[in-house]
């Protein structure tokens, strides 16, 4: 009973993503000039160089994408939101819409990418897990952080205060696994660098959980 509310909200977002879809090509050209324009400026770099390139492109296709989640909602319909379910059920349901796009924006831009910059990975399917682990990441920082500035008066700049000292640390942390994947020779010690980083998502998670509802009430 706790889930279907998050379900039904998730359906709502996919739907309305799905009708305007000058929204969902908007992020899909946006992803396709940004890692056009990289190769442009850098060709086909090496390894650590097209690393640190691709995530960088990820950082800004999260921001294109997922922080708009919470800011592209009327003030009024978060009245109507606050009468039918709980603001934890709504937080939770914009995460898992927030996570469920990145993904599929970064496989396009990792697609992109192996296109364009060439493909350096030697190891595609944890590649591709630390991608998921990323998205979940990413999503989570900025869904939570649209959801503060959505509650400030639609200030979309604090995003950038709060989440540059959040994100950071994150994007490093996602860097240097991604180097794992990318090497040809097992590399040890992944293993604790993700499950610090999982760690990290569950506190962003549940922050958001404690404090959300104090937003959703004012």
């Amino acid at each position: 009973m706790y889930l279907s509310p998050v379900i039904s909200l998730v359906k709502k977002d996919l739907l309305i993503e799905w009708r305007q879809k000058h929204t969902l090509f908007g992020v899909l050209l946006y992803v396709g000039a940004t890692v056009f324009a990289v190769y442009m400026m850098a060709g086909q770099p090496e390894t650590k160089i097209w690393n640190a390139l691709f995530w960088i492109t990820q950082l800004f296709v999260s921001i294109n994408s997922v922080a708009k989640s919470f800011l592209q909602e009327h003030p009024n319909r978060f009245r109507y939101y606050f009468t039918i379910v709980h603001p934890t059920q709504f937080l939770l349901a914009k995460m898992i819409y927030s996570i469920t796009l990145l993904l599929a924006m970064s496989l396009v831009s990792l697609l992109l990418f192996s296109i364009m910059l060439g493909f350096p990975i030697a190891q595609t399917g944890l590649f591709i897990a630390i991608t998921l682990v990323g998205s979940i990441s990413l999503s989570s920082v900025f869904t939570f952080l649209s959801a503060i500035a959505a509650r400030a008066n639609q200030n979309a700049a604090l995003m950038a205060v709060l989440g540059f000292p959040i994100v950071t640390p994150v994007l490093m942390m996602l860097s240097n696994l991604a180097l794992k994947a990318i090497a040809e020779v097992y590399q040890p010690g992944w293993w604790a660098l993700a499950g610090t980083l999982l760690l990290l998502d569950v506190l962003v998670i549940v922050l958001g959980v404690i404090l959300f509802p104090f937003l959703w009430q004012e």
